[in-house]
């Protein structure tokens, strides 16, 4: 069993057009549901703490019902923790959850930032989806180098912000901006799914691509575990062979005694 973090927006508006948004519910819950399934433990964390706004769920999608309706769920997400003071440490991944806001408050957020970092700098896995790898810009690592830096990424690509109708109200191209940082961002056609895998950093185009993110996290999560047993049995085995060696000494000296 993991810790994992996943992260929302704050933002409830896209730009000053009025329009609601927040969170993306689809991209919230279906890998909610693949870490759940797997046996994993999940928290809540939003950029400016306590509840985040969210996109509409669609009610034909019994994931995304699931997910609105979960006890523990609902606690969690009726006051989230603020990023800024959320402790990497006690995550093995963290997973940043798209829908429009977070192109608004990901990308500056220090407290985000440290974070993604604290969490990959850690051996941890980062997945993000959509608008979520908003989130992975201007992240800094131990090394020096932007985490973005060199890497193959997915996220929503600029066909799709046209798509959508919002190329005219969002601060900037997200794909676009990821080249800029050093990223190579890779993309499959309009709303098709697209993960891209590049070591432990995992991510995802656009809702399509949700559940597949978690499920390549899932991957790498479960190799980690695979390590950690076999550490652990290793562990076991050097410490048996220590007692029996030391058992084998003390029976050769009283043998040595009787004689």
């Amino acid at each position: 069993m993991k810790k994992i973090l996943m992260v929302l927006t704050s933002v409830s508006e896209i730009g000053d057009t009025g329009e609601k948004t927040g969170y993306n519910v689809a991209e919230a819950a279906h890998p909610w549901k693949v870490f759940k399934d797997s046996g994993h433990f999940v928290d809540f964390a939003s950029i400016q703490g306590g509840q985040p706004p969210r996109d509409e769920a669609d009610p034909k999608d019994s994931i995304q019902v699931a997910f609105t309706e979960d006890e523990t769920t609902r606690a969690g997400l009726y006051n989230t923790a603020r990023v800024d003071v959320v402790d990497p440490d006690q995550y093995d991944a963290i997973f940043l959850v798209g829908g429009h806001g977070t192109m608004w408050d990901f990308p500056d957020s220090e407290g985000l930032q440290n974070l993604v970092a604290g969490v990959y700098n850690s051996g941890g896995v980062v997945g993000a989806v959509c608008h979520g790898p908003a989130g992975l810009l201007n992240v800094e690592l131990a090394n020096g180098f932007r985490l973005v830096e060199g890497r193959k990424v997915a996220a929503f690509t600029n066909d799709e912000e046209v798509a959508a109708g919002k190329d005219k109200v969002i601060p900037f191209f997200l794909a676009d901006r990821l080249e800029e940082q050093g990223a190579t961002h890779v993309s499959a056609g309009v709303f098709e799914e697209m993960v891209v895998v590049d070591d432990r950093l995992v991510t995802g185009q656009n809702p399509a691509s949700a559940a597949g993110v978690a499920k390549e996290m899932e991957k790498l999560l479960a190799e980690v575990i695979h390590q950690e047993k076999a550490e652990e049995q290793h562990e076991a085995e050097a410490l048996r062979a220590e007692k029996d060696a030391e058992k084998s000494a003390k029976k050769a000296a009283a043998a040595g005694t009787e004689h």
